[in-house]
């Protein structure tokens, strides 16, 4: 038997109870509206407590709330960058397979845009290592700034200690040419001893109580020893390739006068000395020693300004003038005047090109020595300066050689030939090479019209193979241009 329920009816809500009863949903969804309005206020409200100090960008507008507002988090899974990145290009030039070339050796190499300054390219740019005669850049540079483009070497002569004494002073010329004036020697532009020789008779016989010169002194005491760099393979004299180093000599103390390569000496101040002494006639005592302080002077001839010097040393690769600069210097900003002074004073005449020098090790002026270190990434920083013709940085870009030009070590018949001759013109830099190493660094006119700064080396176990590797991968960079990748 089904029992039957009484319903049981709710008595009648009244007030607060009974609006909410009657009308639940439309509370419900301002009830919502409410905790979204003070979250957005909270959110508001600590961007204004987070940012700089700076004013809101729009109002708050306070609401009374017993409930305190709550805080809001960030999901530290998720952060939100300071600002957008931008978007680097992508370059898809690639030269991996060229720089894999076994005939490179120990490689390393930096490209970057002259125009931006951005690295393109990057294989050990920061590592300081032999440079062969890429150092002749960096003593250029160091030239033009200490000594200016105007400078010029002078060899004088002065009145000895003893009656009929002269001493011929050595100023550190490398380039003074014992052949008669109106014969050119290898130096464009060199002074030459006759003409010194000729100052020096008619000063002398201006006074009539001068006997007539019997005795000449050789004073070479404006470098200091030694004369050969330790690094120095004792075999470069016999091949031609650099004398000792002395402040007094003639013609690069070459055998022939006319030659860049030709046999050096044992001792080119005797050379000079001799070359000297029958230019004044012959029959004449000869000895060394210094000058007398303040003795008075008969005759002086001078090089070649330092401009001159500069371009005939980088575009044959002229050890002897380089390291002529590199002594004076170390001179000039008072290092010293020895090998042991290049160290501060090329260093030291770089310094004003605003580059780091952090790890460079100089021993010489020339690059011969395997002991001098500089990185890929200091010569093409270097470069930039000399692209854009920075000071009279325009002096040592007019001497680099150039890929398939009229001269210099780039026009040789070895260097960018078949498929790299489309570099051609392109290619400005200065060579380098030593038994350890072949380097090419400078400016490449990319095909694309973008100017790159580049320095390459290939160290260590290497063969004059190299050279075609380090032109191949040349010219790949000229190709590439500003779509070179580092890939």
């Amino acid at each position: 038997m089904q029992i039957p329920v009484t319903p049981v009816v709710d008595a009648p809500r009244r007030g607060i109870t009974a609006t909410l009863t009657r009308h639940r949903r439309a509370w419900l969804i301002t009830a919502g509206a409410l905790v979204f309005v003070l979250l957005g206020s909270g959110a508001v409200l600590a961007g204004t407590q987070t940012g700089g100090g700076e004013p809101a960008a729009a109002s708050v507008v306070a609401l009374t709330s017993a409930t305190p507002t709550p805080t809001p988090t960030v999901d530290p899974a998720r952060p939100v960058p300071a600002e957008a990145s931008s978007a680097s290009r992508l370059r898809t030039c690639s030269v991996a397979g060229l720089a894999a070339d076994g005939r490179l050796a120990d490689f390393q190499a930096q490209v970057v845009n002259a125009n931006t300054g951005e690295v393109l390219f990057d294989r050990g740019g920061t590592t300081s290592s032999r440079t062969a005669s890429v150092m002749k850049v960096l003593t250029s540079a160091a030239a033009l700034n200490v000594l200016g483009s105007d400078y010029r070497a002078t060899t004088r002569v002065v009145k000895g200690a003893e009656p009929g004494q002269v001493v011929l002073v050595g100023g550190g010329d490398v380039t003074l040419s014992r052949l008669p004036t109106g014969q050119e020697p290898f130096y464009t532009g060199a002074a030459h001893l006759d003409d010194l020789a000729t100052q020096t008779m008619v000063a002398w016989a201006a006074d009539p109580a001068n006997p007539p010169i019997s005795s000449l002194v050789l004073d070479s005491s404006y470098f200091s020893g030694p004369d050969w760099d330790e690094g120095w393979a004792r075999t470069e004299l016999g091949l031609g390739s650099m004398p000792e180093m002395t402040a007094l000599m003639v013609d690069g103390d070459r055998n022939d006068p006319t030659r860049s390569t030709s046999t050096r000496s044992e001792d080119p101040i005797a050379r000079a000395g001799q070359a000297f002494a029958d230019a004044l006639g012959g029959g004449l005592s000869i000895s060394r020693a210094t000058a007398p302080a303040d003795a008075a002077q008969l005759g002086a001839v001078q090089s070649a300004p330092v401009s001159t010097l500069i371009q005939q040393s980088l575009i044959v690769s002229d050890n002897t003038i380089a390291e002529m600069l590199a002594r004076l210097v170390a001179i000039e900003n008072g290092s010293g005047n020895s090998f042991s002074a290049l160290q501060q004073g090329i260093v030291g005449g770089l310094a004003a090109y605003g580059i780091d020098t952090t790890g460079m090790i100089i021993k010489d002026g020339s690059g011969l020595s395997p002991y001098n270190a500089v990185s890929p990434a200091y010569l093409t920083a270097l470069f930039l300066k000399v692209n854009a013709r920075e000071g009279n940085l325009g002096v040592l870009f007019d001497g680099l050689p150039i890929a398939g030009g009229p001269r210099g070590s780039l026009s040789y018949s070895d260097r960018f030939t078949g498929a790299n001759s489309a570099a051609d013109g392109a290619v400005f830099a200065k060579t380098g090479w030593i038994d350890t190493g072949y380097t090419l660094a400078g400016v490449i006119h990319a095909a694309d019209g973008t100017p790159l700064t580049f320095a390459i080396y290939a160290i260590g176990n290497v063969s004059s193979n190299a050279k075609i590797a380090i032109d191949t991968l040349t010219t790949g960079f000229f190709h590439c241009g500003d779509n070179l990748s580092n890939n």
